[in-house]
């Protein structure tokens, strides 16, 4: 018991330096904690039933998702079509129609027909390839149509990747607000929850996570009728496209081609800037060398033709093409508001949502609940560890105050570890920490009875400890095995506020054994080694 190396004890001094000093930051008020060092600054959050603040739960548009999915087809169809080696190696096809949710057109040459139908095999297994799944279903009809009709399971599939990648983005947008430990997780097969604490206006969060931010450039068909377009019909390869609200000076639609000449997904930056000639908010986007090089042919081959910017659906502007657009850059105006130009850039730096999501619940939780749940728990984590306290030191004396002494740094502990993972305390949390300040003295428990028996059997101080402390320790050891398997499979299989409870916990578990078993094992062998007693009251 004696042989406790000065190594091991400085190594533990510092780690209990370090649980007090990182554990502190979180209980300063904010402003003190903001002018503290960096490395000092990690503390742990309020979650929403503490701190009150924005909860919505989003709803993918599925019909939105199945036309992007044709769109995307239609990109792959086009592509597929033209050949690796040159035009010589080119399918020649009709026009696409996505009529009725399926993709179809006319192979010209009836002897390309197989070839076309063998390049679109290899372009459309999808995920399931290996199963025998496919995505789409590849028929012939009329002797040279092809028609590519999604399956079942491909639009299972593409559901289940577009809420990963929906959930996904929507983090990296809310998180671009500034906001702490939201939660972001997915409910069911088409949607997501979204948790942001300490939001208490969330009309801000549902225009940014709301807003699809498809952003596309496309060509205007010069040659639609205009008739036909106000009756609602559009040329075959073309559609009729909105203008957005306040936009269009007057013309209430365009007539744009469906192929995109350049997407969102090509850009590489966006922000807010303003527009030099009026002074007016703009958004200032930048495109990655493909597009540049994309931009700049397009419009070096359509000069005196028209394009539109499309943003989710609705032409923002479509003006004419005087020169070609080199550089790679461009500018979205409209009806911007700094605030929404910058919503936009976040939106559009983050990347464009697979599938619109509406918002179909929302709830704004007051803190006024929540700082009655905090004044609740603090009064009951006083109480707990008062009466633990007590208790130890009455029973087991000396070994006791080392127990409490123990108990105190395990507090920190678990303040500071959860501090340094940027953890967020529930209500549920709070539970999992009062629960672990009166389990935390049960290991010096069983080591303090287990020195007790050995006592009564007539071992001398040092050996009695020796024992209680070695002996003792397999079965808090089995004991907080058994905790944490449970604790793990809480995360593991739980929701959000069964994980704050199950996270705390195991923290606490780690914690309490370190603090109960060695530290207050280095506190004896101290006392022993300096006072040699040859009897002690336990």
């Amino acid at each position: 018991m004696l042989d406790f190396p000065r190594w091991k004890t400085i190594g533990i001094s510092i780690i209990l330096v370090l649980g007090i000093l990182f554990s502190i930051p979180s209980f300063l008020p904010q402003k003190v904690h903001d002018s503290l060092p960096g490395f000092l600054q990690a503390k742990v959050n309020l979650g929403l039933d503490l701190a009150g603040g924005s909860h919505l739960l989003l709803e993918a548009d599925l019909a939105d998702l199945q036309k992007t999915q044709l769109a995307n087809m239609e990109k792959t169809v086009r592509a597929a079509m033209r050949g690796d080696r040159g035009p010589d190696d080119d399918i020649a096809i009709g026009e696409l129609s996505n009529a009725g949710g399926k993709i179809s057109f006319l192979v010209r040459d009836q002897r390309q027909l197989d070839a076309a139908r063998d390049r679109l095999f290899n372009e459309t297994g999808g995920a399931g390839i290996a199963t025998g799944q496919r995505d789409w279903r590849i028929d012939v009809v009329d002797t040279t149509r092809i028609v590519l009709t999604p399956t079942s399971a491909g639009q299972t599939q593409a559901v289940a990747n577009a809420m990963d990648t929906a959930r996904d983005i929507i983090d990296r947008r809310v998180n671009a607000l500034g906001t702490r430990e939201p939660t972001i997780i997915r409910e069911g097969t088409d949607r997501v929850v979204v948790q942001v604490p300490g939001l208490q206006d969330p009309s801000a969060l549902k225009e940014l996570i709301g807003k699809t931010a498809r952003l596309e450039f496309r060509m205007v068909d010069a040659n639609a009728d205009p008739n036909e377009a106000a009756a609602g019909r559009a040329p075959v390869g073309s559609e009729i496209v909105p203008y957005a609200e306040g936009e269009g000076n007057g013309a209430r639609f365009e007539v744009l081609r469906r192929q995109v000449m350049i997407s969102g997904e090509q850009l590489i930056d966006a922000k807010q800037s303003y527009d030099p000639q009026n002074n007016q908010p703009v958004v200032s986007i930048r495109f990655d060398s493909g597009g540049s090089s994309t931009f700049a042919k397009v419009t070096a081959q359509s000069v005196g033709q028209r394009f539109a910017m499309v943003l989710d659906g609705k032409v923002l502007s479509a003006p004419s093409i005087n020169e070609p657009i080199l550089g790679g850059s461009a500018q979205i105006s409209g009806s911007f508001s700094v605030a929404s130009a910058n919503a936009l850039a976040i939106s559009l730096r983050s990347g464009a949502l697979p599938v619109k999501m509406e918002v179909v619940e929302e709830r704004t939780v007051t803190p006024e609940l929540g700082k009655d749940s905090i004044e609740k728990g603090a009064i009951a984590g006083i109480i707990a560890t008062v009466s633990v306290l007590v208790l130890m030191i009455v029973v087991y004396g000396r070994f006791g105050v080392y127990a409490c002494i123990a108990l105190f740094f395990n507090i920190f502990l678990i303040i500071a570890i959860m501090a340094a993972f940027n953890a967020t305390l529930t209500l549920p949390g709070i539970a999992g920490f009062v629960l672990t300040i009166g389990a935390a003295v049960d290991a010096n428990v069983l080591i303090n009875e287990r020195i007790r028996e050995e006592l009564k059997r007539g071992r001398k101080v040092f050996q009695a400890v020796e024992l209680g402390y070695s002996e003792a320790s397999r079965a808090i050891f089995d004991a907080n095995v058994t905790n944490v398997i449970a604790a793990s499979l809480m995360f593991w299989f739980g929701s959000g506020p069964i994980k704050g409870f199950a996270v705390v916990l195991t923290i606490g578990i780690v914690t309490s054994v370190f603090t109960a078993v060695t530290v207050t094992r280095m506190f004896v062998a101290h006392w022993l080694r300096t006072k040699r007693p040859t009897t002690i009251n336990i």
